[in-house]
């Protein structure tokens, strides 16, 4: 996380531009309609300009506890008053784990790592149209750094944004969650002067096909 960490610090999205790429795609084929052809992100964009992994075991399956208040305090050492239905204010986590400073003590830093990346989670890689609030279940990942290095995090960001750009096309929808700093830096990738072309079975490789 920490590639992402750096890129994600002052990043400026462009609505018009996001905008102007949901009107052009199609949940059918989770592919973008453009006049130079049809595109689509695929698995090697992610980990190309995010650094995240996109091989190991996916993040799949939902977790259910009865008290995620328990989970909390165990993972974090701290627990707030209102927890809705397994999701924490974001803004909680800032304001309860700020930026270690040079005298801060190895449990303060070991608390903040994990907070830090739970809140990089919710509000920058896998963020909905609940962007104020982050599910717990992603701390369960967190348990072990070495063994959440090795996840497909990149997969999981991924079918994020698909999802969200699927369901951001009905004509109800006004807002969109996902990542979308990676929709944007990838449209660079559609200029024919510094991208060679690909055909559509590109895509169908990261599947298996």
């Amino acid at each position: 996380f920490w590639h992402v960490a750096n890129i994600g610090r002052g990043y400026k999205l462009d609505p018009k531009l996001i905008s102007a790429l949901i009107e052009r795609w199609r949940p059918k084929t989770h592919t973008f309609h453009l006049p130079c052809g049809e595109y689509t992100i695929t698995l090697e964009d992610v980990q190309l300009q995010l650094g995240l992994s996109v091989d190991g075991p996916a993040l799949i399956g939902s977790v259910q506890f009865a008290d995620w208040g328990v989970v909390c305090y165990d993972l974090l050492g701290a627990i707030l008053d209102n927890i809705y239905g397994g999701r924490i204010k974001m803004g909680w986590l800032r304001d309860t784990f700020p930026e270690p400073r040079n005298d801060s003590t190895e449990v303060e830093r070991i608390r903040y790592a994990p907070a830090y990346i739970l809140e990089m989670i919710g509000g920058y890689l896998m963020s909905n149209l609940l962007q104020s609030l982050v599910h717990l279940r992603w701390l369960l990942k967190l348990v072990d750094f070495r063994a959440a290095g090795e996840l497909s995090w990149g997969s999981a960001v991924l079918s994020t944004l698909y999802r969200e750009m699927c369901e951001a096309t009905s004509p109800n929808k006004s807002k969109i969650g996902g990542c979308l700093s990676l929709l944007q830096s990838w449209v660079s990738l559609v200029n024919y002067a510094t991208v060679e072309m690909h055909q559509m079975d590109r895509v169908l490789q990261q599947f298996g096909f």
